[in-house]
């Protein structure tokens, strides 16, 4: 199995952009972590971060090509203004999971509408870094089916 990580804007300041908000972990320290989730699960995990729109668009549109079986993403400020992120994935029709460090529902009024969300099977938020591995695992528990979701074993 493999999983496309996708970060958008301002992401690579994580650490040092508002850590009250966001935290004092920083992108390469979260990838980090993830990858040995990842390791954990048996899968890959191929990570990018882009603070250009298009960028984002062209992974999501060629991950198919790619051989990715689903991907997590936090578009970030994307996430309430993209039209485009929305309509890759919709065109793209892999499992995706939206995933946000802080709680999106509780801050400024703009930020309460995600126009990506509707296109993905979840979204995890609020849970700081912690919403990165939860929105993997939920992923994979997704893409393996609903016994591995449950903790029961699959029959073949």
């Amino acid at each position: 199995m493999k999983i496309l990580l996708i970060n958008g804007p301002n992401l690579q300041l994580l650490g040092v952009r508002e850590p009250g908000i966001y935290g004092a972990e920083t992108l390469p320290g979260i990838v980090g972590r993830l990858r040995n989730v990842a390791a954990e699960l048996g899968i890959e995990l191929v990570d990018r971060q882009s603070n250009h729109e298009g960028d984002m668009v062209d992974w999501i549109g060629s991950a198919r090509a790619e051989g990715f079986d689903g991907i997590v993403i936090n578009p970030a400020a994307y996430t309430h203004t993209s039209v485009a992120l929305r309509d890759a994935l919709a065109a793209v029709r892999l499992p995706a999971v939206e995933v946000h460090l802080s709680n999106v529902q509780a801050r400024e009024e703009f930020r309460h509408r995600s126009l990506t969300a509707p296109m993905c099977v979840g979204v995890i938020a609020g849970f700081g870094s912690g919403s990165y591995e939860w929105a993997l695992r939920a992923l994979v528990g997704h893409l393996r089916g609903p016994a591995a979701v449950s903790g029961a074993k699959k029959e073949d």
